[in-house]
């Protein structure tokens, strides 16, 4: 793989890293905080810290190296992000941001590591189930 598109799949995985890993956030707080839900709290603070490491395969610290904020052309919000009703429409919207990021990184880990790949498509089913089992509390 040539260098500079090396460097931009680089960049799609670390947006997505990052988008995936806040998202997660997110939904943890919200069952900590919003539903004093031990259990999903738990799961999704274990699902966050297992992305991590099926990604150190990667060499996370290159795709970092391959950041380019400055000429990021989609770093502006959308109106829609600012219509939030409740924490129920908080979570349902980083729930989406989170398997939407898992999927892209899953698409771009086949490039690099099937196995990767492989463990991100389990990630990722494993938030569907959570997503149902949190929207059931909701």
């Amino acid at each position: 793989m040539r260098k500079d598109s090396d460097k931009k799949i680089g960049r799609v995985m670390d947006a997505n890293f990052n988008r995936a890993k806040e998202g997660l956030r997110v939904c943890e707080d919200v069952c900590r905080f919003v539903l004093d839900a031990k259990g999903p709290t738990r799961n999704y603070k274990v699902v966050r810290h297992q992305l991590t490491e099926t990604l150190s395969g990667l060499k996370i610290k290159d795709v970092i190296r391959s950041r380019n904020i400055e000429r990021d052309v989609g770093r502006t919000s959308t109106p829609v992000e600012f219509k939030r009703k409740s924490a129920t429409d908080i979570f349902y919207a980083n729930s989406q941001r989170v398997k939407e990021s898992i999927r892209v990184l899953e698409e771009f880990a086949k490039l690099r590591d099937k196995k990767v790949a492989e463990g991100l498509k389990k990630l990722r089913y494993r938030v569907y189930a959570l997503e149902k089992n949190v929207i059931e509390r909701c």
